[in-house]
């Protein structure tokens, strides 16, 4: 079924890594010069569980499991769109289908991972298994193939022997797949162990209608832009992925060559607050980049920092993750006044209208800045649990609605609702917003410190 052509002849690409190969690595490997980006491995149950969302803040389309509240599976964007390519771990073939449609019109290409031997693959059929259950992998390649408008490939890990190895190479290129990836370990072998390119070479030599991506070669291989073309060479192969190398240091794709590693620390933190990512994953990346400089005054200060705006206040870039925050939450104001206004004019159905119907509820229009709390004892939450534990001997209680991937909640304090009009992007948010409304109401709070802050802005209460 196939109708769109994607290229995977004489490129270098990053290479699918599990929490690394998320938007704003893709990007930057596709700034530095890599041909082709792909994502980290999505388990296919995963990606049938999410809604599709269009963010307008971002401008990026979101792929929420909207079981787990605000949890952004999957987000791309038209930077990337021709470029990037969704790795999916699956043992059957319907599901690999139906979490591809999901997202067939947003990636370039689908590649289905038949290589990682970690346990959690293996146990569930996925990865390196299929390669003992050559019937089913060879099932969900043709069931993908043929349900698909755009092309497919898969990555695998090199046998036990050359000959072998062949065999499984010239069955999968038989299910109509565009490309095949080839790690040169096999799969009892470590990053410790030796790659073996002579395998892959072997393969490349026997005669295939469809490229072969070789990967591998980091950790002995390629330390430099001008080591990609020699593993490349040393393997025979028509492309090259690469991971570790690009983990460490991601500007290994830039021909000029490296950059300084706080270069590139500095350029993936903008992108990572420019998309807003989670600060976990954030962090990790960091820190297989720092790798040694853990142990330095900054690396110990960074391992401390949990939140994005401590960790970007280690490399001072604090006031880029503040401003950009406010700057979105500016934006998601907006967008929220310009849908109150066709609610207002009855283009919007009633039922997601707020209604306030009595005297003890008390509304503000309060977005919470979580830039503006440094330490978790200074949040509104925080502040308001101490202050009713300590003088009035009430324990709050909230209530959360969803709406799409916006959240709103209502605190209850005795016989008082407090209510922030302002919809959040997580439920944690949204209990600090409505924290921030009593807050205010408590005197805990100023209403100037409010809008000093940016939580309390231009815009009608």
């Amino acid at each position: 079924m196939t109708s769109k052509e994607l290229d995977y002849s004489n490129k270098i690409i990053m290479a699918p890594m599990v929490r690394v190969g998320t938007l704003p690595m893709r990007l930057l490997a596709l700034e530095f010069g890599a041909d082709l980006v792909y994502t980290e491995e999505l388990i296919d149950y995963k990606l049938m569980k999410c809604k599709k969302v269009f963010n307008q803040v971002l401008n990026t389309v979101d792929f929420v499991d909207e079981s787990e509240g605000d949890n952004v599976v999957f987000r791309t964007c038209e930077k990337e769109k021709d470029k990037v390519i969704l790795q999916i771990g699956t043992a059957d073939a319907n599901r690999a289908l139906k979490a591809a449609k999901l997202v067939e019109d947003h990636v370039a290409g689908i590649d289905v991972n038949m290589g990682c031997p970690k346990e959690f693959s293996v146990k569930g059929g996925m990865g390196a298994a299929l390669a003992a259950d050559m019937e089913n992998a060879k099932k969900i390649l043709t069931t993908l193939v043929n349900g698909l408008s755009i092309p497919v490939s898969c990555k695998i890990r090199i046998r036990k022997t050359v000959e072998e190895t062949i065999q499984h190479v010239k069955e999968l290129e038989a299910t109509g797949i565009k490309a095949i990836g080839i790690h040169a370990r096999n799969r009892d072998e470590r990053p410790q162990h030796k790659p073996h390119p002579e395998v892959i070479k072997a393969v490349v030599e026997s005669g295939l209608s469809i490229p072969v991506i070789c990967n591998g070669g980091s950790k002995d291989f390629i330390e430099r832009y001008e080591d990609i073309k020699q593993f490349k060479e040393l393997c025979g192969a028509s492309s090259i992925m690469i991971a570790r190398a690009a983990e460490w240091n991601v500007s290994i794709f830039r021909k000029e060559g490296k950059l300084p590693i706080m270069d590139i620390i500095k350029m993936y933190l903008k992108l990572a607050v420019d998309y807003d990512s989670v600060a976990t994953n954030t962090k990790y990346c960091v820190q297989n980049m720092l790798r040694e400089l853990q142990e330095s005054e900054m690396g110990k200060r960074f391992l401390e920092a949990q939140l994005m705006e401590q960790i970007c206040d280690v490399f001072d870039m604090k006031d880029y993750c503040k401003q950009k925050q406010l700057e979105y939450q500016k934006k998601e104001m907006e967008i929220r006044l310009e849908k109150k206004k066709l609610e207002e004019n009855g283009d919007e159905p009633s039922s997601k209208r707020l209604k306030i119907d009595d005297e003890n509820t008390i509304m503000e229009n309060i977005a919470f800045v979580r830039a503006n709390y440094l330490k978790d004892v200074d949040l509104p939450k925080s502040i308001l649990h101490l202050f009713l534990k300590r003088k009035l001997r009430i324990f709050p209680k909230y209530t959360t609605e969803q709406k799409g991937c916006l959240f709103r909640s209502t605190l209850m304090i005795g016989d008082k609702k407090y209510i922030s009009s302002f919809w959040e992007k997580n439920k944690k948010f949204a209990e600090q917003g409505a924290s921030l409304v009593a807050c205010l109401h408590y005197n805990l709070v100023t209403r100037e410190e409010l809008i000093q802050n940016g939580s309390m802005n231009m815009f009608e209460p």
